[in-house]
């Protein structure tokens, strides 16, 4: 008596990969959005000390090549050595700022980089508009 069944049956698992691969691609994307929420609470910090900010500079050059630090005027030639005595009220870890008139060619712009670095000031950003 046979029943017509075929006795090696073949096992067809390509709609199972297809639908795991799905999954896994919805997962892949809603994982990172998935954020955890823990109730803690944190330990009360000291009050007694309190941070000081350091003072910034700002130093301004003109597209007269006239150099301005504070209230202060410079000539380019003779910046380099002023600067050393105006750097001297300052933090050297305090950060400087230099504004420079865009018309100015960019060897003057690195010498008043160049002198500021040379003071010893290792923070010094330019800005531009």
């Amino acid at each position: 008596m046979r029943f017509g069944w075929d006795d090696n049956p073949d096992l067809n698992i390509t709609p199972l990969v297809d639908v795991m691969l799905v999954l896994m691609a919805i997962l892949m994307i809603t994982a990172p959005t998935i954020t955890y929420q823990e109730k803690i609470t944190l330990p009360e910090g000291s009050k007694s000390a309190e941070t000081t900010r350091l003072k910034s500079l700002t130093i301004r050059m003109d597209k007269n090549k006239k150099i301005y630090v504070k209230k202060d005027t410079f000539d380019i030639a003779t910046f380099a050595d002023a600067f050393v005595n105006v750097a001297a009220d300052y933090d050297k870890a305090s950060d400087v700022y230099i504004r420079a008139d865009e018309s100015l060619p960019y060897k003057d712009v690195m010498y008043l980089l160049k002198s500021v670095k040379a003071a010893g000031f290792s923070k010094v950003s330019l800005i531009t508009l």
